[in-house]
């Protein structure tokens, strides 16, 4: 196959708006075509089970809270494989279901903590090539064949995370660029890390893995609260295109040639609480860049296109959690046909909220089933649907007009638990990872 013939429409569009240019029928990175949650999609299904509707299921030999990715006629996942205690890169065939490679990235350790694994980042691709990043530093290249172009680790590189909790944040390919955050403390966690320790980000050649440069990323942010699980997010407004980054108690807009700080906002911590990691990525749309402080506090919603050090004043709207519920502590936000929409997964009244961009008003709030289970995916937008799943990889689909839930349907084995891998829309189809397998949805 002839993986570059995809990418020449992408280069005869270049002067025009990135998202344009995207190949929309493929998820080529962990937020989808348009990198806020949303693809194209036409009759979508609805009616399905672990049977019904299911054109094949593939076991996957691990847990990991990574998004497929999705390219054409591959499939790329990351796993860790618990039984040969080893990291693993994955390529599938989508037509089939069948493992086309199956790469030992490295063994032995897969996580430093019982909440999650290194294999929590999702792969990213450009069409020609594929890089898959874990929480242990290991950063690593293949071609569609499963060939190793090039392997290397960013804390043999820049030192030792400084993380209390198993580092997870997914690379970025764009425009001809590898981007990596590494937002950590700046002293060490349960001994992980090193004094002053820097929070940067890095941009990197994808055909050698060297890096490009460099820019650190300082807060003032103390403890916990400069760890961030965040993936920065390219965007555009008013012609200008940057990297928008969140975590450490702000949000920042780069150049994405330079890395150079073009704006920043914050904070959502004024008193400087110490143990407010962040975990949901920036989303934008509206006009405005969604920041979603942690453990049950407000959403932010940040004019876009500004310049310099902002102030309150550039904040278009904040919503309250306590009167309606709108909330994140981990999934992303979803923005798509115009509006955004917030998976609220407090426990205490789990909600899935419509919401203006303009005012920050709820156009319709929804209950989630089975207030007391946990929602860690962030939601899917296409075909007038909104998709998400819970921990058990328990899937609700709901009518992104009206709110009304659709169809409720049980994907998961017995004993699945910690499934939080968005579910992605490709090709007219539906993939879900659940805690063993991979299902294709739709013939």
């Amino acid at each position: 196959m002839n993986y570059r013939r995809t990418l020449l429409p992408l280069a005869a569009c270049a002067g025009l708006l990135f998202p344009v240019c995207t190949s929309a029928s493929n998820w080529a990175n962990w937020r989808g075509p348009y990198f806020n949650g949303s693809a194209d999609g036409k009759k979508l299904p609805i009616d399905f089970d672990q049977k019904k509707n299911v054109k094949w299921s593939t076991k996957v030999p691990g847990v990991a809270a990574a998004t497929p990715i999705i390219w054409d006629n591959h499939i790329f996942i990351s796993t860790a494989d618990e039984d040969k205690k080893t990291l693993n890169a994955m390529a599938i065939d989508r037509r089939s279901g069948k493992v086309i490679w199956n790469k030992v990235v490295n063994d032995g350790a897969l996580s430093q903590d019982s909440r999650s694994n290194f294999a929590s980042p999702s792969p990213t691709t450009d069409g020609e090539r594929v890089v898959y990043f874990y929480g242990n530093g290991d950063l690593i290249a293949f071609d569609f064949h499963g060939k190793k172009i090039w392997q290397r680790n960013i804390q043999k590189d820049y030192g030792e995370f400084a993380f209390q909790w198993t580092f997870s944040s997914s690379p970025l390919l764009h425009k001809g660029t590898l981007y990596l955050q590494v937002l950590q403390r700046n002293a060490p966690a349960r001994g992980r890390g090193k004094d002053n320790a820097e929070s940067f980000l890095l941009a990197m050649d994808p055909a050698t893995g060297k890096t490009r440069w460099k820019q650190l990323r300082p807060s003032d942010a103390v403890g916990e609260s400069l760890e961030a699980f965040s993936t920065p997010i390219p965007h555009v407004e008013n012609g200008r295109e940057e990297l928008i980054i969140v975590g450490g108690d702000c949000l920042t807009g780069h150049d994405l040639k330079t890395g150079k700080e073009l704006w920043r906002w914050g904070t959502w911590n004024p008193t400087r609480i110490g143990h407010w990691r962040l975990v949901p990525s920036a989303v934008a749309g509206g006009g405005v860049v969604l920041a979603c402080a942690p453990k049950n506090a407000p959403i932010y919603a940040v004019k876009s296109g500004q310049s310099g050090t902002l102030s309150m004043s550039a904040v278009a709207w904040t919503s309250d959690p306590r009167a309606d519920n709108v909330t994140s502590d981990v999934p992303t936000p979803l923005f798509y046909d115009g509006d955004f929409f917030v998976l609220s997964d407090t426990r205490r009244d789990n909600m899935l909220t419509r919401i203006d961009p303009k005012t920050g008003k709820a156009k319709w709030s929804t209950p989630v089933p089975e207030k007391r289970k946990k929602w860690r995916s962030s939601p899917t937008g296409a075909d007038g649907k909104i998709y998400f799943m819970d921990h058990a990889a328990n899937v609700v689909i709901v009518d992104a007009r009206s709110g009304k839930i659709l169809k409720q349907i049980a994907m998961g084995q017995d004993g699945d638990d910690y499934t939080r891998s968005s579910i992605v829309v490709a090709h007219g189809q539906l993939f879900i990872r659940t805690n063993w397998k991979l299902f294709c949805i739709g013939k």
